[in-house]
């Protein structure tokens, strides 16, 4: 099915949103085409989708009529509302994250879905399992989602760059050229959620930080969202540095796999620590992935149980979980 809206005195940028972002949530969501040219926009598809697009963008123009502004929450409302009245159980909408550079960011296994119920009932949450379970990616996608929703002012990334000594005052360069190769997937993660354009200016104003751990200290947060990922590389100290970090209306997902520790063998894995320390505290959420959450290269599973098997057959020849 085609159709043609002619959209008269309406402010087509308000109503597409900054670079885009509210087609970009239709877009997400519908298989059809949807193209704006000039004051017309043209729908070609599933005539059920057609119509629900165009249910969408008449709800979308009477909100920007009523408001005099129409944000991405709002749309994302419309959109939500709109498919649950169209036969999509309200449960599967609210299933959606964040809708990132390629679409709608969800849980797609039952660990991270469980691990998405923790977060949105806790405001601090741990989430521990192996590499390839999402849990730095959706930890970011919570702290953006947050921000564009205003529900924080600012997010803060961090890990221990425990390969180059928390210090790292032996490497050559300022701050940032010694701690971003220790920073990379934080940024990777990142650049998944947020246009490049967008994401440059909100570093540089320091909206969003990404930074090593050890530069937490002394801090203390409100309205913000905090990220600890790697934490099982975080001393006991460094631990309660960054949990004590929380101010007013803060959140925090502190993230990281327990056999993969690199910390030296007389130091105790912080993360290891808090998991028996503070389970039995409400507003904390604890959350266990195993490697049936593995979302990377089907190999990756795979491989990860060659290890597990590895362990529990008497191979020490690797780092033993303190």
């Amino acid at each position: 099915m085609k159709k043609t809206i002619e959209l008269k005195g309406v402010d087509i940028q308000s109503l597409l949103g900054p670079q885009d972002a509210h087609l970009s949530v239709l877009e997400s969501h519908f298989q059809a085409r949807i193209i704006f040219r000039g004051n017309e926009v043209f729908l070609d598809g599933d005539e059920q989708e057609v119509r629900q697009i165009q249910d969408i963008l008449h709800e979308m123009l009477q909100t920007l009529s009523r408001k005099g502004s129409l944000t991405q929450k709002d749309v994302k409302h419309l959109v939500a509302m709109n498919q649950v009245e169209n036969g999509r159980s309200h449960s599967q909408v609210s299933q959606v994250i964040h809708y990132g550079k390629k679409g709608a960011i969800s849980p797609r296994t039952p660990g991270q879905q469980l691990y998405v119920e923790a977060v949105r009932a806790n405001d601090i949450v741990f989430s521990v399992g192996p590499a390839g379970t999402g849990k730095t990616f959706i930890a970011v996608a919570f702290a953006v989602a947050a921000l564009e929703n205003h529900e924080v002012d600012r997010i803060i990334l961090c890990r221990p760059a425990v390969e180059a000594g928390e210090s790292l005052g032996f490497l050559p360069g300022d701050l940032k050229e010694k701690v971003d190769p220790y920073l990379a997937p934080l940024y990777d993660a990142l650049g998944e959620m947020i246009p490049r354009e967008r994401l440059k200016p909100l570093l540089e104003k320091r909206t969003i930080e990404v930074i090593p751990l050890a530069y937490m200290r002394g801090r203390t947060l409100n309205q913000a969202f905090l990220i600890l990922d790697e934490a099982q590389n975080a001393t006991s100290m460094q631990m309660k540095m960054f949990l004590t970090r929380l101010g007013v209306n803060s959140r925090a997902i502190i993230t990281g796999d327990i056999t993969q520790i690199d910390l030296p063998k007389s130091t105790t894995s912080g993360l290891v620590e808090v998991i028996d320390l503070l389970d039995h505290i409400d507003g904390i959420g604890f959350v266990r992935l195993s490697k049936e959450d593995v979302v990377r290269h089907e190999l990756v599973r795979k491989i990860i149980h060659a290890y597990e098997q590895s362990r529990s057959e008497g191979d020490t020849s690797d780092r033993v979980v303190r």
